[in-house]
């Protein structure tokens, strides 16, 4: 079996953590399979799927097609890329586009994978245009596609050509099936992380070292936001219920995170953020570390972890994380992260956008050491049973093995006519 991996960035996101855990799983439960990662780019993802035992290639996007992304249409004012403008973009690039694919499709003949595993939206067009034509596409979808501008009609006018789109939840699912109707078969596999990795006990980071920060003393309550500097992550949220706490309080909050991808207009830098901390005056019980390439150490290094994304999440990788992690977690309990944890049992709830409804959750927990205990235990068992690394293989080498027949039934119905 030959499976090639497509994927638009070497950094280290959500999608990209999920996709090194298929990797992890398929080469422990099939060594023998010839798996292949081409990546636009160079960098983390790339670094640890060739440590995994996976060939790899980078072939780099053009500038033009690394900076197009419709889900900044989403920006604030100022930041805002409107429709209008992105189809101009999509026209502008459309030579460029056309090259990539012609290189891409020259790249998996020689390859001649029977399966084209395609892992983020430009890749899911990409890989459309440039499978061979005896190769099954798999759509791996992370992301809700109908409320993008662009997007939806590709995806819808690409169909034909997907055999099967997995997705990271049942949200995800329901949203892509509205997107490309009934006839694109569409299977949910949720996301699964290493446990070992991901643990209560291990190494920690020194967060205030990173940051720049003094140290406090042992009484302080650590917490914690991991995630992209992507707008819609909900940094501005996290800051802002810090500024709704009481000052006596002992807590210091950090931001953990950098920006990943190239897309305009999509993300925060370190010093927007750090300017809105000013701002709301909680500069002083803030530190920023910049990018960490050991999430599991720096939750170990937390007494709270949370979830703050503004908009409905497709998944929620950080989610898992946490909870395995052994870390009590305060969840934006909307979309595929509804589906992850039971409130009040394993993780404590706010709706998406709501500062004060965060600011209550954190106060709740940072005066409770023994609620912190009870959801940090009850997290790390539901994180055993529905996240863990070893189910994946048996959920998609079946998958594989069945999109291989339809495979080899094509080419010998090629090879007749």
């Amino acid at each position: 079996m030959k499976i090639t991996f497509l994927n638009p960035s070497g950094a280290l996101g959500g999608a990209e953590t999920a996709l090194l855990s298929i990797l992890s799983a398929l080469r422990e439960a099939q060594p023998n399979w010839q798996l292949h990662l081409i990546a636009s780019a160079d960098g983390p993802c790339v670094t640890r799927a060739q440590e995994i035992g996976v060939a790899t290639t980078v072939l780099p996007f053009p500038q033009s097609i690394a900076e197009l992304g419709d889900a900044s249409a989403g920006g604030p004012a100022g930041k805002r890329i409107e429709r209008r403008e992105l189809v101009h973009r999509l026209i502008c690039i459309s030579p460029e586009a056309h090259r990539y694919s012609k290189r891409l499709r020259t790249l998996l003949a020689r390859i001649a994978p029977d399966v084209v595993h395609t892992n983020g939206l430009k890749m899911h067009v990409l890989g459309a245009l440039a499978k061979p034509r005896k190769a099954s596409l798999v759509w791996h979808v992370h992301d809700y596609v109908s409320a993008r501008p662009l997007m939806p009609r590709l995806l819808k006018l690409l169909a034909h050509r997907c055999s099967i789109a997995l997705t990271n939840s049942q949200s995800v699912a329901a949203d892509l099936r509205e997107v490309c109707g009934e006839r694109l078969p569409i299977r949910t596999i949720y996301n699964a992380i290493d446990t070992k990795l991901f643990a209560p006990h291990g190494d920690r980071l020194d967060l205030d070292h990173l940051s720049g920060l003094p140290h406090v003393n042992g009484s302080t309550v650590r917490v914690g936001m991991l995630a992209t500097l992507a707008r819609w992550k909900g940094h501005e949220t996290f800051l802002r219920a810090f500024s709704y706490l009481p000052p006596h309080l002992p807590l210091r909050g950090y931001i953990i995170g950098g920006a990943l991808y190239q897309t305009t207009g999509s993300q925060y830098s370190l010093e927007e953020l750090k300017s809105l901390a000013q701002s709301l005056g909680v500069a002083d019980r803030f530190g920023f570390t910049g990018f960490v390439d050991k999430p599991a150490s720096a939750m170990r290094s937390l007494d709270i972890v949370v979830h703050a994304s503004t908009k409905p999440e497709p998944f929620g990788m950080v989610i898992a994380e946490g909870l395995a992690c052994g870390r009590p977690m305060i969840i934006s309990c909307a979309g595929g992260a509804a589906e992850l944890i039971d409130e009040n049992v394993n993780a404590l709830a706010h709706r998406p956008n709501d500062a004060i409804g965060l600011a209550k959750c954190l106060e709740e927990l940072a005066s409770s050491a023994p609620l912190r205990a009870r959801l940090g235990a009850a997290g790390r068992a539901t994180a055993e049973e529905r996240f863990d690394r070893s189910r994946l293989a048996g959920e998609l080498v079946p998958i594989y093995k069945e999109l291989r027949t339809e495979s080899l039934t094509r080419g010998m119905k090629s090879s007749r006519s």
